[in-house]
């Protein structure tokens, strides 16, 4: 269970590796979380996070997960749960892709989209019945602001966390009162291995800089987070602004 202050003793972690999953479970650990799942494909970074979240203190272990085969999800998560409640899970797998590249190949396009979409819809439904089934418990999704208004230079990506977004919000509302809590985190651009060769935009974040933020949204029950926050205005003047004048843009 949740302790009085809203933080989770156990964690499911969709994307075991990601950078800024592993930001939220180290804070986490430090305040409360004592079992950690790393649930992610089989790999020398997968076991590297299990080792590192050891040796802060809590009870780490690793689970094969794969976005891409929907099928398998119910059973894969359904072990998980099996061993006891799981008082968060955090969906943070997703893929960048290669603009340029995947405009060329559309086999390519519909794996992003596949990963950051389908999977999540997949894995977000068989969590979210879990957590129903036990009563309690929160689903903090990893969105981003690319959702908010598709971009020349990363339409496939973008459309992907939009699809993302909007079924985590659907999903959130289907939940409400039923004791699980949906929570929509919308980052900016954050520095990580993912992003390391492109150019930095305004209002650039950091994993560490999310992971707090992730942490006071569970204390508040926020249905939605941005990191930095400044970007919902920003985000809100761009999703209204003519198309015209929006292409024009150097985004």
């Amino acid at each position: 269970m949740k302790d009085a202050f809203g933080l989770p003793q156990s964690l499911l972690v969709l994307g075991g590796s990601s950078e800024i999953a592993l930001a939220t479970a180290r804070r986490l650990i430090v305040r409360r979380t004592r079992t950690v799942w790393l649930a992610g494909r089989p790999s020398t970074a997968l076991e590297s996070a299990a080792c590192e979240l050891r040796d802060l203190g809590a009870d780490v272990r690793v689970v094969a997960f794969d976005a891409l085969d929907p099928e398998s999800h119910e059973a894969v998560l359904g072990k998980v749960f099996a061993e006891g409640d799981v008082d968060m899970v955090l969906l943070a797998f997703g893929v960048l892709g290669d603009q340029a590249h995947d405009e060329r190949d559309p086999v390519a396009a519909v794996r992003v989209a596949q990963t950051n979409y389908t999977g999540a819809v997949s894995s977000g439904l068989v969590a979210a019945r879990a957590l129903q089934a036990q009563g309690h418990g929160s689903l903090v999704v990893l969105s981003s602001v690319a959702g908010e208004r598709a971009r020349r230079a990363n339409f496939i990506y973008g459309s992907s966390k939009a699809g993302l977004d909007a079924f985590a919000q659907g999903l959130g509302d289907a939940l409400h009162g039923t004791g699980v809590h949906v929570m929509v985190v919308r980052p900016g651009f954050v520095r990580s291995e993912m992003t390391a060769e492109l150019d930095e935009p305004p209002f650039a974040t950091t994993p560490e800089t999310v992971a707090t933020a992730i942490e006071l949204g569970l204390r508040r029950r926020s249905e939605t987070v941005w990191v930095p926050g400044l970007l919902r205005v920003v985000m809100s003047v761009l999703r209204h602004m003519p198309r015209g004048l929006f292409r024009k843009l150097p985004v």
